[in-house]
């Protein structure tokens, strides 16, 4: 009765107007951004959380939201009809999804990927409103070396399911921790890392640093990629799968939703691991497994299940832990922190409508998605027509209006475009930024619980051995890295990422 009671007050928050119509452009901004390559979820987020401190928090918190899910649902109708995935989670749709347009099924390829999309969507949230408060209950009896060790896991296990060099991974990681120590010491007061600017006096601007890397870098980055764009023409016929077509995909959305429901709470997994695991199960499991490329309906219900299924879970460390699981969810945290809201558990006892209004806005957003994104599909096939030349100049100039509007102050304009530069390089280097700002993220509240955990047991470490919970979360990251030590795993991981 407790989640029934709970959901009643969520749906008091999101069902007011303001609320409705914050979920309501959330969700459009969402699907025109997963439509546009290039520009993702991470970057629309970064470049709107200057706007969200002017909302209240549950809207803000509802809008930024249903960006990251409708960025799912849009992913997938340029996967299908130009053979370009919106999102790198829409990468695997793109196999039979296009290969079912060119046969001119485009129509029956997008109505299951909808359907499929809004049954996980909802049955993820379903899983959040009964998951959180048991693990949020649990969460609330961790100490400070229980917290430090589970932010310590959470990043060794983003490095290991991070694209790319493993080494290359833990460096961002380190340096996103020692960029977040800049700036006054909390104990002592004494400046660090600043040298000697009066601006770095309260650290980096997470706005400032999150819009360079993904609102700038990464686009100019994009700018070089040139994709060629092979749009299927000719009318859609059908939207509706047909009966038959249902029934074939009624398992491969089941196993999808549940692969995705379980990949979402990993941390760096989320939606990307989710489709492309959902894709192999699939694969395996048919007993005509050639006909997958050729153009099979079930290859666009599995991972497109998949990933809205990942996205949604990707919400329960967030909520429950103030853990980000991706760099999404790090933006969330960050706007949870200009509303000087604390992430963690307690955010579900100090502000139970914020919470509950978010989990119960997730299934009004699924629903404004299945009912406007295919009768709207003319419309954002004809976005893709705008030069993503003409589009990056309105994004660097809205993320350098951001970075200023926050606290008013030029210098944070000029460290945006510094991490600018940097993160370009970075990219260059193929050094991916995600392992970088959950870094940045975590790294104040890790020196903050290591710190709490000496002073509680005199400055003895062995207080993080000598609690079970916090050995536990120790052995698990030190299991990972030395598992990916092993040079057959490490291969096979390059290989599987590379894929």
């Amino acid at each position: 009765m407790d989640v029934i009671s709970n959901l009643g007050l969520g749906f008091s928050v999101a069902l007011t107007i303001q609320n409705i119509t914050y979920c309501l452009i959330g969700a459009l901004l969402g699907t025109l951004i997963g439509v546009l390559p290039g520009i993702g979820p991470v970057t629309t987020v970064a470049m709107l959380l200057p706007i969200s401190f002017t909302l209240p928090p549950e809207s803000a918190m509802i809008l930024l939201a249903g960006i990251y899910y409708g960025a799912q649902y849009g992913g997938s109708t340029t996967a299908i009809l130009v053979n370009i995935p919106g999102e790198a989670s829409s990468v695997v749709t793109t196999i039979d999804g296009h290969a079912m347009a060119r046969q001119g099924r485009a129509g029956p390829a997008l109505g299951i990927a909808a359907l499929g999309s809004f049954f996980a969507g909802c049955a993820a949230t379903l899983l959040i409103a009964l998951a959180a408060p048991p693990l949020a209950t649990i969460a609330l009896q961790f100490g400070p070396a229980e917290y430090f060790s589970l932010m310590v896991c959470g990043l060794i296990a983003a490095v290991v399911l991070a694209r790319g060099s493993l080494l290359k991974a833990i460096a961002m990681v380190v340096l996103g921790l020692l960029l977040g120590l800049v700036g006054t010491d909390v104990n002592s007061g004494a400046r660090r890392f600043n040298f000697g600017m009066t601006g770095l006096a309260d650290g980096i601007e997470f706005v400032a640093i999150s819009m360079a890397i993904y609102g700038i870098a990464e686009v100019v980055y994009n700018l070089e990629q040139k994709q060629a764009a092979k749009m299927v023409t000719g009318a859609l016929g059908r939207v509706w799968p047909s009966f038959a077509d249902v029934k074939q995909c009624a398992g491969s959305i089941l196993r999808g939703t549940g692969l995705g429901a379980i990949l979402g709470v990993l941390p760096g997994g989320g939606a990307l691991l989710a489709s492309f695991a959902a894709y192999t199960v699939e694969k395996k499991v048919a007993s005509a497994p050639r006909q997958f490329g050729s153009g099979d309906i079930r290859g666009v219900a599995a991972p497109e299940s998949a990933n809205n299924a990942g996205a949604q879970t990707s919400f329960i460390p967030m909520l429950t832990l103030g853990i980000p699981g991706n760099p999404t969810m790090a933006m969330m945290i960050g706007a949870l922190m200009i509303h000087g809201i604390a992430p963690g558990p307690r955010v579900m006892t100090d502000r139970p409508g914020l919470f509950w209004g978010l989990i119960a806005s997730m299934w009004l957003g699924n629903l404004m998605l299945v009912v406007l994104n295919l009768p709207l599909v003319g419309i954002w096939v004809r976005l893709l027509r705008v030069p993503y030349r003409l589009l990056y100049p309105v994004i660097i100039v809205f993320c350098c209006i951001g970075a200023y509007t926050i606290n008013n102050k030029a210098f944070d304009v000029f460290v945006m475009s510094f991490f600018a530069i940097f993160g370009y390089v970075a990219l260059k280097l193929e050094c991916e930024p995600a392992p970088l700002i959950l870094g940045f993220v975590l790294g104040p509240m890790m020196e903050e619980n290591l710190r709490r955990a000496l002073l509680i047991s005199r400055g003895d470490p062995m207080v993080f051995l000598q609690e079970p919970i916090s050995l536990a979360f120790l052995v698990l990251a030190a299991g990972l890295l030395v598992v990916m030590a092993v040079p057959a795993i490490r291969i096979r991981r390059e290989e599987a990422l590379k894929e």
